[in-house]
C-alpha cells in the first residue's frame, strides 16, 4: 500500500533527522493533530493530495542528505540545524515552505552530482 509506505517513510525520516512534529506538519501541509493520528496509525496520507506530494519531497530530501553524509545521522541533523550560506538560512527553517523544501532538494541534488 503506497499510502502506508509513504506515511511511515515520512515519519521515520523525520524521526531520524530530529524534525519535530510542528516542523513536519508544516512541511507536509497537515495539522499537528493529523500528524498525531498518522503516528498512531489512524491516518494515512492520501495519494494525489498536496500532503502526499510534499511527503514524497520530504522523503526525497532525507534520502539525498543521507546519501551525502554516508548515513551519519548526527552529521545530517547538524546540517539541517545550522545556517547554510548557499541557502542563506538553516535548512530546517527553509523546509517549512514548498519553495524552501524544493530549494533544499535542489541544493542537495547539486551536491550529490559533485560527489
Amino acid at each position: 500500500n503506497p499510502r502506508a509506505v509513504l506515511t511511515k517513510a515520512a515519519l521515520r525520516a523525520a524521526e531520524q533527522l530530529g524534525v519535530n512534529a510542528r516542523t513536519l506538519a508544516a512541511t507536509i501541509g497537515v495539522s499537528e493533530a493529523t500528524l498525531s493520528r498518522m503516528k498512531h496509525g489512524d491516518h494515512l496520507l492520501e495519494s494525489g493530495t498536496k500532503p502526499f506530494e510534499l511527503a514524497v519531497l520530504f522523503v526525497r530530501m532525507f534520502r539525498s542528505l543521507d546519501a551525502i553524509v554516508g548515513g551519519d545521522i548526527n552529521v545530517a541533523r547538524a546540517w539541517l540545524a545550522n545556517t547554510n550560506t548557499a541557502l542563506d538560512a538553516k535548512p530546517i527553517e527553509k523546509i517549512r515552505t514548498v519553495s524552501g523544501l524544493t530549494d533544499v532538494i535542489a541544493y542537495l541534488d547539486a551536491r550529490r552530482a559533485i560527489a
